[in-house]
This record gives structure tokens, sequence and C-alpha cells, in this order.
């Protein structure tokens, strides 16, 4: 599969788009990130992590608290640039196993038992508005983006299909033409395949689109595809020194203005 969904594309108009004091011309396309971009959702991100580790060491005793390390959980802390932040479910899960398998286990069974924990983990944490809401003036920017012509676009490293269940519970899908997620298997950011993918999906060039993100691996991923700008969202400022190679960076997405060209 794609890991793409389009849910409309239509004619856009080419604008001028204002970060705070930085200002970018001719931009038809923005593609934002998802989790700590659009949704607060890491202390749901910490949360699901916490689970899946739970119910790993109720199989294999010892082995949860090594794992929420490694994921970059530390009390309740959760490390911007770690696998549990940035990393996709596919990858979350491949290193799951790898702690698994270091007790003995084969690698089938370690897989196997990640996933399960995985699942359960889906199963006893749902994902709702209350748990992963949107950040404030999110919905009012992506509304005047939107009317003013410009493409938008989600690019996580979640599922397609977690991608797609965050569009749905939150109503977004009047402002998003394509929604983009990482597939079991698939490589996931920074690759710039990815976001060169939604370029073309959108038929945008990658030098009129601009990438808003909260993490290194979104700044590094539009630097590689060559977009115009490569936009850091850092809402509460933890996130800020990881994106020191972006173009600039921003407390809050309605800091991002459009102007007719």
């Amino acid at each position: 599969m794609s890991g793409i969904v389009i849910l409309s594309l239509e004619r856009t108009l080419v604008v001028a788009i204002r970060c705070g004091d930085r200002a970018f011309a001719n931009i038809e396309a923005i593609v934002f990130d998802k989790d700590g971009t659009l949704e607060d959702s890491l202390s749901f991100l910490r949360e699901l992590a916490r689970r899946r580790a739970r119910f790993i060491d109720a199989q294999i005793p010892g082995t949860g608290d090594p794992l929420l390390m490694a994921c970059g959980i530390q009390d309740e802390r959760i490390d911007p640039t770690g696998m549990m932040a940035v990393g996709s479910r596919s990858e979350c899960k491949i290193a799951a196993a790898a702690y698994i398998a270091e007790t003995g286990r084969s690698w089938s069974e370690a897989l196997a038992i990640a996933e399960m924990a995985f699942v359960e983990a889906d199963r006893t944490l749902p994902r709702t508005v209350d748990v992963s809401p949107l950040f404030p003036g999110v919905r009012a920017t992506l509304e005047t983006l939107h009317a003013a012509g410009v493409q938008l676009a989600i690019l996580s490293a979640d599922s397609p299909t977690g991608v797609a269940a965050c569009v749905e519970r939150h109503e977004l899908g009047a402002y998003f033409r394509v929604l983009a997620g990482v597939e079991s298997g698939q490589n996931s950011k920074p690759d710039p395949q990815l976001l060169l993918k939604v370029c073309r999906t959108l038929n945008v060039s990658p030098a009129m689109t601009l990438m808003v993100g909260d993490s290194a691996v979104d700044i590094e991923m539009a630097r590689r595809a060559a977009a115009a700008g490569a936009v850091g969202i850092a809402w509460d400022g933890s996130t800020a020194e990881c994106l020191a190679a972006a173009d600039i960076v921003l407390a809050r997405l309605d800091a991002i203005v459009a102007h007719t060209e």
C-alpha cells in the first residue's frame, strides 16, 4: 500500500507565507507533522509506551524499564528526539522485539510477543480528543490557510490508519487534501522520499512546499527533499534545541499567516 490517502485535489493559489518574522514567497502547499505539531499527544504517547512495556514485562519480567528507557521515556518525561516521539510504529515494535529476543526467545516469538503487547496497549488506551487534543489555534490556522488556497497535507510517522483517525476525530477532513503515514516495513522520517511523494500527489514542487514539524527528523527530511522551508514548532519550548536547523522555530501554529500574491 502507498500509505497516502487523497481526500481532494483542487487548483491551488501561489501565496506568500509569513512565519513569525520569516517570509516564504511562492508557496503552494504546507505539509504538517501530526503528533506534537497538530495534536498535543505526548502524554498519550508516554502512557502508550508504558502500557506496551507493562504487557511485555508481564510475559518477560525485567524487560519493562529498560524498554521504556530505550523508547525515550523516563519518569514523566518523553525525549522529543527519542524513538517513541519520532519513530514509526513498525520501528518501535522491532525495537521491542529486539529486547525480547535478547532474553533468548526466537525472533518469530519475540515479534509475536511485541505485536501482542502493542495490540493490547491500543485496545486498553483508545485515542480520543480528550487524551490527544488539538493544540490551541490549530483549527483556525488550518481554516485560514485553506481559505487562502494553500494545499494542506499531513505527513506523520504514525500509520496511515492513525493519521486518518486523527483527522476524523478532530473533524479536519475539509482542510487536508492528502494524508500520509508510514506503512509497516516502509522507511520512516527523515527519508526525503516520503515528502517528495506527498508533493507528487499534490502536484506541487518541493521548492514551493513548506514542511512544519516538531522534530529534527521533520527538518532534516525537508532539507533533503529541497523544500522551500523547514518550520519548527516548539509549543512548550522543550523541543526548541533539537530544531536548531529549522529556518525558523515558532511557539504557536497561528504564527503561520498566508497572503495571496
